[in-house]
């Protein structure tokens, strides 16, 4: 790195302290350096000169310019090898906290002092000829005497207090500011935490009085399934002792009349029936009677079971037996209530084609997936999840393909309640499958009596 030096001076008596210091104000202002860090640079070498002057044999003090990147100016103090002992106390340590970088290199006959402060990017650039201006207006510059210096001191104490005095002034302005926003803040925020409390307040009102809708739905769906079932049973019973063979005969219209009237009685028990089911799950009437229950046994029970539904040649169940062994522990009554009701649905929706139904082993748990398929109508994806609310239909479904809308949403509620979860994949045209996924065993399988109401 190239290295100017600038001035050089003599550290040998108390006049040269002060003489050190000016000069390295003024050196520090030709550099570019502004105010506050010329007074810093003057300071620091004021420090270290009064460490340095009972050392024998003084110091030397050059300043140095170095034009790298980035530019700084350098003062070097060098001094004898006593020095190194007086620079390792805390006055030394102030003093290179005024500048960027102090280095301090003691040898065996010398100890040097290297302070380092980087010039200001706006600075005038270190070209040799500048450097040649810079050395002309130094050595043309006349110290001062120790009064003038002091002189010069008290200005800049006295300018350091002005500005201490403004920095407090403005700091004390600023904290009345922080002050003002933080009560205004607290105020707000009191504010809010009340509203936060009356909403709050109002959601556990609302939530009283939906649970309170809920169970006064429960209770209206109970009431009415109690009351209706048993004068729909009976018209179901008068309809069969009408057309019973040893009943007066019935002429072809009234038979006829007496086959609606069954009809309708009979998809009215259905409904009542459902209302009633979905009524006991949504009060958590419901208890599973948690058993082990073996899953071939189970498979073929529905396979029979569906097979009487099926009134269309053209359409094939296909029920694959599980392995042997295969169990889960569950309720087996509602398992079945679970399963059949989508065997059903699927019957239901197929027109031609195949229903099937297998079990496999769950993907990444220990239990058990239950696929039932088919290659019906199919169900358009934004509908996924409405099929899964009560009274709700796919659009566009057939007079004969009669429901009441509340089997799906009572067996996925029957599925959750057995621990495990029910799934749907469906497109229009390339039927359903519907997923029933089961844990081996429910946690936890606590034993307990259903409500058979």
């Amino acid at each position: 790195m190239s290295e100017y030096v600038l001035l050089r001076m003599a550290l040998r008596r108390e006049h040269d302290i002060f003489v050190v210091r000016q000069r390295g104000r003024e050196v520090a202002a030709a550099a570019g350096l502004d105010h506050q860090n010329q007074i810093r640079l003057a300071t620091a070498l004021s420090d270290l000169g009064r460490l340095l002057l009972p050392v024998p044999g003084g110091a030397d003090v050059a300043f140095v310019a170095q034009p790298g990147t980035p530019p700084r100016l350098m003062v070097e103090i060098v001094a004898g090898p006593g020095a190194t002992a007086v620079l390792a106390g805390d006055p030394a340590a102030a003093a290179g906290r005024l500048v960027h970088e102090m280095e301090v290199d003691g040898g065996e006959s010398t100890t040097r002092v290297r302070l380092f402060r980087r010039l200001p990017i706006g600075a005038a650039p270190l070209t040799p000829e500048r450097i040649a201006a810079l050395r002309v207006e130094l050595a043309g510059n006349a110290p001062g005497t120790p009064l003038d210096e002091l002189a010069v001191q008290n200005r800049e104490l006295m300018s350091a207090l002005d500005e201490v005095r403004a920095q407090r002034d403005e700091l004390a302005e600023t904290n009345q500011g922080v002050m003002a926003l933080y009560n205004e803040l607290s105020q707000e925020l009191e504010e809010t935490n009340r509203g936060v409390v009356a909403l709050y307040n109002e959601l556990d009102e609302r939530s009283a009085q939906l649970k309170a809708a809920s169970e006064a739905k429960s209770r209206f769906l109970a009431n009415v399934s109690h009351e209706l079932r048993a004068p729909v049973t009976a018209v179901i019973g008068l309809t069969r002792l009408l057309a019973d063979s040893g009943s007066d005969p019935l002429t072809g219209e009234q038979a006829r009349h007496v086959d609606l009237i069954r009809g309708s009685a009979t998809d009215l028990l259905t409904l009542v029936n459902d209302l009633l089911d979905l009524a006991k799950a949504e009060a958590g009437r419901l208890e599973p009677a948690w058993t082990e229950v073996d899953l071939r046994a189970l498979f073929g029970q529905l396979r029979g079971t569906a097979r009487a539904v099926i009134t269309r040649p053209e359409v094939q169940l296909v029920v694959a037996d599980p392995p042997t062994g295969s169990a889960v522990t569950s309720d087996e009554a509602l398992l079945t209530q679970v399963l059949r009701n989508l065997l059903t649905n699927a019957i239901k929706f197929t027109e031609r084609g195949t229903v099937s139904m297998e079990l496999r082993a769950a993907t990444g748990q220990d239990g058990w997936e239950i696929e039932v398929a088919d290659t019906g109508i199919g169900i358009p994806p934004e509908l996924h999840q409405r099929i899964f609310e009560e009274f709700y239909q796919v659009p566009g479904s057939s007079s004969g393909r009669t429901g009441t809308g509340l089997g799906l949403p009572y067996a996925q509620r029957l599925v959750t309640l057995l621990g495990g979860s029910l799934h749907l994949a469906s497109e229009p045209g390339k039927g359903s499958v519907f997923t029933v996924v089961l844990p081996s065993r429910p946690m936890p399988p606590a034993p307990a009596q259903r409500d058979e109401g």
